[in-house]
């Protein structure tokens, strides 16, 4: 024999027995229906026999083929077990879990967030998926997720209040407000946005009237516009001042919106809790105003 017989290729020739043919073996171990030929052919190499031969439209094994399956049988499980007994006991393996949050929480909440979870969390492995709102409220449901940080409980039983999020007017340098008569532009994320309605609302409450400017889908679309001067944006911004952005005091002040960590269906409450505890002293902080919620869907 002049070469070693590789695992990977005794599971492919192993995958063709048991689900009847190469490219269903492919379509079970996720690979090509050429790598697992490739694999045949790497394990006819070695021993220098034909393993696998074509019959009509489909393929038979050889009797040689049928002896090294019994055998690749037999060294996959053996070579399993041996790995399972040096595999970390279930209580050395962190616990994984998923949080979800939108783009704005990565570049500013997250990074205090994660270092502080690491330090008062012990044995759970946190790993952080950053999308729009609505999409965080499917994976909670279909279990993508495990815990996501929303602006709106959604009727969920299970959601954790931890914090009001404290929101500021923000435009240009050049911006002015418009005469009296004329509707202040918003600039907001498009439906469905939390922020984008309470911009809408604040401004309807005290009679000013207000009109969307300007668009957008992400973080950065919304800075951009108004620093091109389209128009004003409510903002969370965990108390600084986006770049090249001022605030506009003469607007009225929003009601500040509440931070809730939502759960999954079956997440232990100890996990959520755990998460909670962590976030509320970040919000509590001095002009600490969290700007995750800024996505829309939120």
């Amino acid at each position: 024999m002049s070469q070693n017989l590789d695992i990977a290729p005794l599971r492919s020739l192993v995958a063709v027995a048991d689900f009847g043919g190469f490219q269903r073996a492919a379509t079970a171990l996720h690979l090509t229906q050429s790598a697992v030929s490739q694999h045949v052919r790497r394990l006819e190499s070695a021993i220098g026999r034909t393993l696998v031969e074509r019959q009509g439209r489909g393929s038979r094994f050889t009797a040689d083929g049928a002896v090294l399956l019994g055998q690749a049988r037999r060294i996959i499980a053996l070579h399993d077990e041996t790995v399972a007994k040096f595999r970390p006991s279930p209580t050395d393996t962190p616990v994984r879990v998923t949080i979800g949050s939108t783009e704005h929480a990565a570049a500013q909440l997250l990074p205090n967030m994660s270092r502080a979870l690491a330090q008062s969390v012990p044995k759970r492995d946190f790993r952080f998926r950053i999308d729009r709102g609505n999409k965080l409220r499917e994976g909670l449901t279909t279990g993508g997720i495990d815990l996501a940080l929303l602006i709106q409980r959604a009727d969920d039983p299970r959601a954790l209040y931890v914090g009001d999020l404290t929101l500021t007017w923000f435009a240009s340098h050049s911006w002015r407000l418009p005469a009296a008569t004329g509707p202040v532009p918003i600039v907001a994320f498009d439906e469905p946005c939390a922020l984008r309605s309470r911009a809408l609302e604040t401004l309807a409450d005290h009679s000013i009237p207000a009109t969307i400017g300007a668009e957008a889908i992400q973080l950065a679309g919304v800075q951009a516009a108004v620093g091109a001067g389209l128009g004003v944006a409510l903002m969370a911004t965990l108390g600084e001042t986006p770049e090249g952005l001022v605030r506009v005091p003469d607007l009225p002040t929003p009601d500040p919106l509440p931070l809730y960590v939502c759960t999954r269906p079956g997440l232990p409450k100890e996990t959520a809790a755990q998460v909670a505890a962590v976030l509320r002293p970040l919000l509590a902080l001095p002009g600490n105003n969290p700007v995750l919620t800024l996505a829309k869907g939120a």
